[in-house]
């Protein structure tokens, strides 16, 4: 298996914010992150795909509300008191990311991202940007354009 660093990010620094989806931790570059909202219940749109669990007011512009485990192929997050909202913009717009917690805002090198490996031909990795390895464990680093395709934010909108 190959240490060579993912290409794109060479030895750039790279900031991240952290984030855990029931035992597993993930990621996505800061630069995507408008705020980190604690958890309040979004009122549920009929008919919107499985992973969009609703709407919520955002100081007076309606976002959509998207359960990220189920997004993931993950069981769906039940929300408590430690969940979270990460609000990110994701081509041009604005969306809520139901997470279990957020754990940290880190910085990285680029050289710390490992490819993800390829797990069969059927495997599709598009969402994930890598894998950081750290001193607690792996961190998935995910990809939000890849995840939420342009026609599909587009759609969450309507």
């Amino acid at each position: 298996m190959s240490n060579a660093p993912v290409s794109g990010f060479g030895t750039e620094n790279l900031e991240i914010i952290a984030f855990r989806l029931h035992d597993q931790e993930f990621c996505v570059k800061t630069t995507t992150i408008r705020e980190i909202r604690g958890w309040a219940p979004s009122t549920p749109i009929p008919h919107s795909p499985a992973e969009v669990l609703g709407v919520m007011n955002l100081r007076g512009t309606v976002i959509p509300i998207i359960d990220l485990a189920h997004k993931l192929g993950m069981k769906s997050t039940v929300a408590n008191e430690r969940s979270a909202i990460v609000v990110a913009e994701v081509h041009n717009m604005v969306i809520g990311l139901v997470v279990d917690r957020v754990s940290d805002i880190l910085t990285v090198q680029g050289s710390q991202v490992q490819p993800v490996p390829e797990i069969t031909t059927s495997f599709d990795k598009s969402f994930a940007e890598g894998i950081i390895a750290n001193e607690t464990g792996m961190i998935c680093f995910l990809n939000l354009a890849r995840m939420f395709k342009e026609r599909e934010v587009e759609d969450l909108a309507a």
